[in-house]
């Protein structure tokens, strides 16, 4: 079954955080709380996208988001939003300012413990409307400003997955010049992930030609532009090409996402860099995954990557190289000892039974360890 579904209003080009105010009043908003964190804050970024709304001014703000967002930090921001009499939210920041507030907008309508609403417990039908949020990206890459999912960490220090359309944002502001500042390392680590995004919806063996087409054209955007966004900063080209290639292989994530997603899962719980992750973890999983792959769609995809079919893993390896990611899961600080660890619970993950191959937990520790160093 082909299935692929579209909610948010996307606004993207270069000044359109000038359009936050109109935007808001579409969907009847007069109070929204602001989430951010302080290094947005402290960067000038959240200043900027606020710049040009004169009501913005007078609006609450929550700025204590970790970078990687907790169950603890959600209720802090829902506290926030109540005390302050919030109609909505507007989500200023990359992938754990968002799911933040997505977080805080589902515990509003949400009574109870969370865990029986995450998408391992099969929670997807249990997620009703949540208070409108409005994401601001400051940082192309994670694609959660369109995405139906939200991870938080949880007090055990486990992270959880949230899927439903109603955790989509109602409106995506995606400005380009709002990303210029972003730190190279999360511009780097955010790039690879959403090139992640895209290969491995690409490879999902769920029927959506659509969706297969939107992921081709977002590797090939990502593989051409993250280099020249890396390199520099003030190519206005680049950072645009680079937001629409993360748009696009967030769309693309709709099939679903594999390997190299599952098991950056519980390396995420030691608070690494989740698209770091990804990006150091992509070779190996596709190792893995392309001999179960038809000779057709690994054809595409070499295509996209721009290289040949049995050079697919490298040619990634390669781009991680040029880059400046981590060489190895050991150069990120994870420990030998936590591998086996690790491949249970990816195992375990939704991602894995979206892959384009299934893995067992001994299938994933394999791959760990070839990711190790």
């Amino acid at each position: 079954m082909a299935f692929i579904q579209y909610f948010a209003r996307i606004q993207i080009e270069s000044g359109s955080r000038k359009l936050i105010a109109a935007e808001l009043a579409r969907l009847g908003v007069q109070r929204p709380l602001v989430v951010s964190d302080k290094g947005v804050a402290t960067a000038g970024v959240l200043d900027l996208a606020l710049s040009a709304t004169e009501e913005a001014a007078s609006w609450p703000r929550f700025l204590d988001v970790p970078p990687n967002p907790t169950v603890a930090s959600s209720e802090a921001a829902l506290a926030a939003y109540r005390r302050e009499g919030c109609d909505g939210f507007v989500a200023i920041g990359g992938g754990s300012v968002i799911d933040c507030a997505k977080g805080a907008a589902l515990m509003l309508t949400h009574e109870g413990p969370l865990e029986p609403l995450l998408a391992r417990r099969g929670g997807m039908d249990k997620i009703g409307p949540i208070a409108p949020i409005m994401a601001v990206s400051t940082i192309s890459g994670t694609g959660t400003e369109i995405g139906r999912g939200a991870g938080l960490t949880f007090a055990n220090g486990e992270k959880g997955v949230f899927l439903s359309h109603h955790l989509i944002p109602r409106v995506a502001i995606c400005d380009p010049d709002l990303t210029r500042s972003a730190p190279t390392r999360l511009k780097v680590g955010s790039g690879i992930d959403a090139l992640g995004h895209a290969i491995e919806a690409y490879l999902s063996p769920a029927f959506n030609p659509p969706a297969d087409a939107i992921a081709l054209d977002a590797i090939r955007r990502l593989v051409k532009y993250l280099p020249r966004s890396v390199a520099d900063a003030d190519d206005d080209e680049a950072r645009f090409e680079l937001m629409m290639g993360t748009l696009e292989a967030a769309m693309g994530m709709w099939k679903g996402l594999g390997t190299a997603h599952a098991l950056s899962m519980p390396f995420d719980d030691l608070g690494l860099h989740h698209g770091t992750l990804v990006g150091v973890l992509m070779p190996e999983a596709l190792r893995f995954v392309l001999p179960v792959v038809s000779d057709e769609r690994r054809a595409n995809l070499a295509q996209a990557l721009g290289c040949e079919p049995t050079a697919i893993p490298a040619s990634l390896a390669a781009l991680n190289a040029q880059i400046g990611l981590p060489a190895g899961l050991s150069a990120m600080g994870v420990t030998e000892d936590s591998l086996e660890r690790a491949g249970a619970i990816a195992a375990g993950t939704p991602f894995n039974h979206t892959a384009a191959r299934t893995g067992t937990a001994e299938d994933y520790t394999a791959i760990a360890r070839a990711a190790f160093n």
